[in-house]
C-alpha cells in the first residue's frame, strides 16, 4: 500500500510520476492533476502536458521520416532499444559494461595469445584510451573513457549497484538530460581533481597511477539523494538500513581523512575524486531542492511503488591505474 501525496488515499496499486516522483492515485496520477513541478519544463501556460501525437504527421498524412527511421533495425517502445528510451542510468551501465569488454579486447590486441604480458609502449598505448592520467591529462577523451572504465570485474560490479539503485530515482527527480549532465561532469571533474593533487605533489612519470571508474559520478548521484531526500532508507551492504546521509557523511570524512593525511590514492582508491563527485553531488542537489519542489518519498521503492529491494553502496570506488 502507499498513500496518494495529494488526498492522502491509499492504493495498492498507485502511480509513480516520472516528471516529479511523486506517489498518486489514479484521480491524481495526470501531471495536471497534482500540480506537477515537470510543467514548468514545457513552458506550457495551461499546465498541460502535450502529448505529441501528431507532431510526427505532416499535412499530408504520412508519417515525417527521421534518421531512426532508416537504420535496420526497430528503434521504437518495442524495439531492442526502446527499453533505453529516456532512460539515462541504463544507458550509461550499458555504457560502462561496452567499455569493460572493450578493455579485454584491448589488452588482447596488444598483448597477443601466448605473450609474456604487455611491453610498456603498450601499457602506454592502453592507458592512453581509457585511464585518465597526470602525465597526460591533455587527453581530453580519457576524461570521459575514464568514467566508463574500470579496474576490475568487483570494481564495475559495485559501482553498477551504487548507479542501478539510486541512479533512477535522481533521474526522475530532475530529469534525464540534467542527470546525463550530472553523470559526465561530476565523473570527469572528479578525475581531473585527483590527479591535479598528483600534478601538485610532484615526480609524475609516465606510469604513475592514473584514475578509472564511475564511483564520482555515483558519489555525485549519492550527494543529490542526501539532500532531497537525506532520510531515504538505505542497506548498507544489504544488510544495515542507514539514512542516505549516514553514508555521504561517511565517505565523506573518509576521504578528507585520507587526504589530509597526503594520502589521497591509499589503498589503490581515488579519495580526492570521491569528495569532489560527492560535493558536486550535493551542491547540486541544494540546487534544485532551492529552484523545484520535488516530492520525495521516505522509502526506497522499485516498480510500481511497493517496497524495494536493498541496494547500497560499499565496495571500492574509483579506482587509480
Amino acid at each position: 500500500m502507499a498513500t496518494c501525496d495529494v488526498c492522502g488515499k491509499n492504493e495498492s496499486m498507485p502511480y509513480n510520476c516520472r516528471h516529479c516522483g511523486g506517489t498518486y492515485c489514479s484521480e491524481h496520477r495526470l501531471p495536471e492533476n497534482h500540480n506537477c513541478t515537470g510543467l514548468q519544463n514545457w513552458n506550457d501556460p495551461q499546465g498541460v502536458f502535450d502529448s505529441g501525437f501528431d507532431d510526427s504527421v505532416d499535412s499530408s498524412g504520412k508519417t515525417a521520416s527521421s534518421l531512426s527511421d532508416k537504420l535496420p533495425f526497430n528503434t521504437g517502445p518495442g524495439g531492442p532499444l526502446g527499453y533505453f528510451r529516456g532512460n539515462m542510468t541504463y544507458t550509461f551501465l550499458a555504457l560502462m559494461w561496452i567499455t569493460f569488454l572493450a578493455q579485454f579486447v584491448t589488452r588482447f590486441i596488444l598483448a597477443p595469445f601466448g605473450s609474456p604480458g604487455m611491453t610498456f609502449e603498450s601499457v602506454l598505448t592502453y592507458r592512453s584510451i581509457f585511464v585518465l592520467t597526470p602525465a597526460n591529462p591533455e587527453y581530453v577523451w580519457t576524461w570521459i573513457t575514464s568514467i566508463f572504465a574500470h579496474g576490475g570485474f568487483m570494481h564495475i560490479v559495485f559501482n553498477s549497484i551504487v548507479i542501478f539503485f539510486f541512479g533512477p530515482l535522481v533521474e526522475r527527480y530532475v530529469g534525464s538530460r540534467n542527470f546525463a549532465w550530472l553523470f559526465l561532469v561530476s565523473g570527469a571533474v572528479a578525475g581531473l581533481s585527483q590527479i591535479s593533487i598528483q600534478l601538485l605533489s610532484g615526480g609524475v612519470t609516465p606510469t604513475t597511477p592514473g584514475v578509472l571508474g564511475a564511483s564520482g559520478a555515483g558519489l555525485a548521484i549519492m550527494g543529490v539523494l542526501s539532500i532531497l531526500n537525506p532520510n531515504l532508507k538505505v542497506y548498507l551492504y544489504f544488510i544495515l538500513p542507514v539514512p542516505i546521509w549516514v553514508i555521504a557523511v561517511g565517505y565523506a570524512l573518509l576521504s578528507v581523512f585520507f587526504i589530509g593525511a597526503g594520502a589521497a590514492g591509499a589503498g589503490g582508491t581515488a579519495h580526492a575524486a570521491h569528495l569532489v563527485g560527492l560535493l558536486i553531488g550535493l551542491a547540486y542537489g541544494w540546487y534544485v531542492k532551492q529552484n523545484r519542489n520535488i516530492k520525495t518519498a521516505n522509502q526506497f521503492q522499485l516498480g510500481g511503488g511497493g517496497p524495494g529491494g536493498p541496494g547500497g553502496p560499499g565496495g571500492p570506488g574509483r579506482r587509480r591505474f
